[in-house]
């Protein structure tokens, strides 16, 4: 055997071992299913049962034909939650007429303390279009894992509490399916002119 053929055997005796462990792993993925969690984006959206500010029943039927922007917090939020909804008004402000073809939801994460009216009293300082969600506990959890929504109660020094909790504003085609959080950090404008291309 010549000085070459000894320098190439170990390489391909290290390749050959190399490539079975590619395939024995692949094959281990595909047995957990590891595979298709790696390929396939996170489900994000729906079934859900909750009502409005006004008493009306929404769901995920609700948001079929139009675009929806959907936001969750709670109406004692101290910053974030009234920030987010002023700004979102400003773009469905922006949006003219074409407000009436989308959908805008803010979902409540406290459910223990957010009833209808207390949605309809807070939501006066905002746009029309928008319509607040308050639900059960239990319709409360599904709505939130359905959007993979983080939210925790935090126990405040005076024994009442707040809520920590994700704070994205989900853009939803007009079939319901998750297009991509929605940026209002911008001029109101421009978020508009963004929205109306899926109306």
């Amino acid at each position: 055997m010549s000085a070459q053929a000894k320098s190439i055997r170990p390489l391909v005796v290290i390749a050959a071992f190399a490539g079975s462990l590619i395939v024995g792993l692949v094959v281990v993925l595909w047995l957990l299913g590891g595979l298709q969690k790696i390929s396939a984006p996170a489900t994000i959206g729906g079934a859900f049962r909750l009502t409005d500010q006004n008493g009306q029943v929404i769901t995920e039927q609700s948001m079929k034909g139009k675009p929806t922007l959907i936001f969750f917090g709670f109406t004692r939020c101290p910053d974030v939650c009234p920030t987010s909804l002023f700004e979102l008004s400003q773009v469905l402000g922006a949006m003219g007429p074409d407000a009436d073809r989308i959908n805008a939801y803010f979902v409540s994460v406290d459910p223990e303390r957010d009833t209808p009216q207390s949605m309809k009293d807070y939501l006066s300082s905002f746009d029309p279009h928008l319509k607040g969600l308050v639900g059960t506990p239990e319709a409360t959890e599904k709505i939130e894992k359905a959007y993979r929504v983080y939210a925790k109660k935090v126990p405040l020094k005076d024994g009442d509490y707040t809520m920590d909790h994700t704070a994205l504003i989900y853009l939803m085609d007009k079939s319901g399916n998750f297009v991509s959080p929605f940026n209002i950090k911008r001029k109101p404008e421009e978020a508009a002119a963004d929205l109306k291309r899926y109306l």
